[in-house]
């Protein structure tokens, strides 16, 4: 008993649920009939937990960013599963199941028959492990992926923000910008405070913000490896960086820095906007990163920005502006 046209079709649409009880039917009456489209629904679910991950995995765009914006994308996710898997090959899954779980639904044959299905289950089996070698190499390398995700998530961002977050204040109350804006071009700089430039001794240089050491800084320095991008291809170099005695030391110059010098006074005064302190700082050459000013805006507005602002009491914290940008 084959699924109907109607039916079929309505599996095509994710917000259609009318075919389950077709195909939920035809795998009773007749379950190989009803296989390749139940391998193809697995698929389709597999491909959403896939593309959702890959989103969780995202920091995200930011600028653009909205609860009915992430709805839609949801939304769009949803049915871009459903579309892959139905359509052609899909991603290979389904057919993989499908010549798996098929063969053990099949019957034997007799004499040559036999002897030829032998020989086509001896392909088969060759094919499933070349399949079942592609998903192992496939999920090695997500594995390897997922890895270095982690490591630009931080571990703990409420102690990052708890730490220094009194240092921030003062800055952006320099600055005239958000709080949460100064935390989070930390946070970019350091990867949440995991990695400060450091002395050969292993002492930190308690360096928040990348800032440089240029001839006119009479201070400590220390010299280590750093990425730059020239020409909007990222070289490695090795440069030396300011160094401080205490956290406090390093949010005071920065603050000094972005308020006293010229090229960099479209990025005060800007409150909550998050989006204009950070083009500011990028207009006035503070990083080669093409994506900087995109990145500071992610990390703002990251939940996990938010959960530790919020975690800490952000009522404690001033707000400079009375309410957020919208562009953001």
């Amino acid at each position: 008993m084959a699924i109907s046209g109607d039916a079929a079709s309505s599996l095509n649409t994710w917000t259609d649920l009318s075919g389950f009880a077709a195909l939920r039917q035809t795998a009773q009456s007749d379950a190989k009939a009803a296989l390749p489209a139940v391998a193809k629904q697995f698929e389709s679910i597999f491909t959403q937990m896939m593309l959702k991950s890959m989103r969780d995995a995202s920091s995200g765009d930011g600028l653009f960013d909205s609860d009915a914006g992430n709805q839609w994308r949801d939304m769009f996710d949803q049915q871009l599963s459903v579309q892959l898997s139905q359509g052609g090959n899909g991603i290979g899954i389904a057919q993989m199941l499908v010549r798996q779980l098929g063969g053990a639904l099949g019957g034997k044959g007799d004499g040559a028959s036999g002897d030829a299905g032998a020989s086509k289950s001896a392909g088969a089996a060759s094919l499933d492990d070349s399949w079942q070698k592609r998903l192992s190499d496939v999920a090695g390398s997500a594995r390897q992926v997922g890895e270095k995700v982690l490591k630009l998530l931080p571990t703990d961002a409420e102690d990052f923000v708890r730490q220094l977050a009194p240092y921030a204040q003062k800055a952006a109350e320099k600055l005239g910008v958000s709080v949460r804006a100064v935390l989070a071009q930390a946070a970019l700089e350091t990867q949440w405070g995991q990695h400060l430039p450091t002395h050969s001794n292993g002492n930190t240089s308690n360096n928040l913000f990348g800032m440089k050491a240029g001839q006119s800084w009479g201070g400590e320095k220390v010299s280590v490896p750093t990425l730059e991008f020239e020409g909007g291809v990222a070289v490695h170099r090795r440069a030396q960086f300011r160094s401080y005695d205490n956290p406090g030391e390093s949010f005071d110059d920065y603050a000094q820095l972005i308020a006293d010098n010229p090229r960099y006074a479209k990025a005060l005064n800007h409150g909550e906007d998050v989006v204009g302190f950070a083009r500011g700082l990028v207009n006035g050459g503070y990083a080669t990163d093409p994506s900087y000013a995109q990145k500071i805006v992610a990390i703002a507005n990251s939940p996990q920005m938010r959960d530790a602002l919020h975690a800490i009491g952000q009522g404690a914290l001033k707000k400079v502006a009375a309410s957020p940008n919208p562009s953001e």
